[in-house]
């Protein structure tokens, strides 16, 4: 299967005039495809979300996440659940490696973790229970719903104004759904642009990020008064941490039961035996990208808090000493040159299309921006209007999060050089200014 071409970054054509799409399939059950789910189901689209885990429930991905502006608009207009998604910080602040505060601005964000956000959209999406928040029932005029998981996406055709897709099913058998329209919301690995562009491949970036997270409850006053609601930085050559605060177990907000949130980029060279290390898990598989929460090796996990103790200001190396469910991520680069396919009736979303490097702390409200200028796009027509803004966001930002993580990781600056990296990052995307090359031409 071929894309549809898309020429100096010209729209592809407007779809032809056909009636409103009423069953819409979604690829991915992560929160891009949650986020997609929830927005359509609400406004009357029956969907069908194919998630290749082969359990009901994806495990906690044990990640904190910025909330930025475009994911609590999502949450304020589509959450039924009605429970705040994410903790206030009210500074911004910058460490020594002794542990000093070198520099500090006031600027208020909001902190939210994976796991909170995903109960919340399965319980407004499929009514799935759980701790964190309570189920909300359906409403007239919501769209019917099918969350079909251990299917594994290998195709898709277009059949006259229907879209098919085929999957290989859990038990070892294969089915397919045919709907009027398909979402591509399966994450910076995606199936769906796999087919569409094969030789488009996520590309290692030269570092990983070490995550990890600590009861607020079990760290010293020192860890507190550093990370309690605080946005906290330190840069050395080859490495950036931050940690701040998102909550704790089942969303738990209050003071004292959150948890300390660490993110760690350090470099591990591809041709060097500590990236074999660090990314060969328990069993002794080589993880391409990410070895999950539990899978880390007891000699790698040693290493890692070895480096931190030599690398990193005490409140941080705290940090990694203390975490039980450690995690890492190799670093990659990935964007797909458009986003729109078979005359507007295959669509990417979210990581699907750019996968950010998280030092934009972007990659989820790219997903709920680009869900919300899809409901815009199906309520109003205007396919033009969606490619150009979900495409000159995603060539922007993932151009951005280069540029700040290969300034971060490979060279040495002054302070004031990654803090205004840090703060043109923070900058609203009502307030961006998309320079020519990132522009889509209508």
């Amino acid at each position: 299967m071929t894309a549809d071409s898309q020429v100096n970054g010209a729209v592809p054509p407007s779809p032809s005039s056909r009636p409103r799409p009423k069953h819409i399939i979604i690829i991915g059950g992560s929160l891009g495809g949650l986020f997609t789910g929830v927005a359509l189901k609400q406004h009357g689209y029956d969907t069908t979300i194919l998630e290749r885990n082969p359990t009901n429930l994806l495990e906690n991905q044990g990640a904190g996440i910025v909330a930025g502006g475009d994911t609590l608009a999502f949450f304020e207009r589509y959450d039924r659940c009605k429970r705040p998604v994410a903790v206030a910080s009210e500074k911004r602040m910058y460490l020594d490696k002794s542990g000093t505060v070198v520099h500090e601005e006031v600027m208020k964000q909001t902190m939210t973790s994976w796991d909170l956000c995903y109960y919340m959209l399965r319980a407004n999406y499929d009514h799935q229970e759980s701790g964190y928040c309570d189920t909300p029932g359906p409403q007239p005029g919501d769209g019917n719903i099918d969350y079909r998981y251990g299917c594994t996406v290998r195709d898709f055709r277009e059949e006259g104004d229907k879209v098919r897709v085929y999957y290989d099913k859990g038990d070892g058998g294969s089915d397919s759904v045919v709907g009027d329209m398909l979402v591509g919301a399966d994450g910076p690995s995606s199936t769906i642009r796999k087919i569409l562009f094969p030789d488009i491949q996520r590309k290692y970036a030269g570092y990983c990020v070490i995550r990890g997270t600590v009861p607020e409850d079990e760290a010293s006053e020192e860890a507190k008064a550093a990370f309690v609601e605080r946005f906290t930085f330190f840069h050395a050559p080859g490495i950036q941490n931050l940690t701040y605060t998102i909550p704790g177990t089942n969303g738990n907000m209050k003071k004292g039961k959150r948890l300390l949130n660490f993110v760690w980029y350090t470099n591990f060279p591809e041709d060097e035996n500590e990236l074999e290390e660090v990314m060969t898990d328990k069993d002794g598989r080589r993880r391409r990208i990410t070895i999950p929460p539990g899978q880390m090796r007891d000699e790698a996990w040693e290493m890692v808090k070895k480096r931190g103790r030599d690398r990193l200001p005490p409140q941080m190396s705290e940090m990694v000493e203390k975490t039980r469910q450690p995690f890492v991520q190799c670093i990659t680069d990935v964007i797909t040159p458009q986003n729109s396919f078979m005359n507007g009736k295959v669509v990417l979303v979210g990581d699907a299309l750019a996968g950010f490097r998280p030092h934009t702390v972007a990659s989820t409200s790219q997903a709920a921006f680009d869900v919300l200028m899809l409901v815009e796009y199906l309520q109003t027509g205007d396919h033009a209007e969606f490619v150009r803004r979900t495409m000159e966001y995603a060539r922007l930002i993932q151009y951005r999060g280069v540029y700040i993580g290969n300034r971060s990781q490979f060279e040495s600056l002054p302070l004031k050089d990654y803090v205004e990296d840090r703060n043109m990052m923070s900058i609203k995307r009502e307030d961006l200014e998309f320079p020519e090359w990132s522009q889509v031409r209508v």
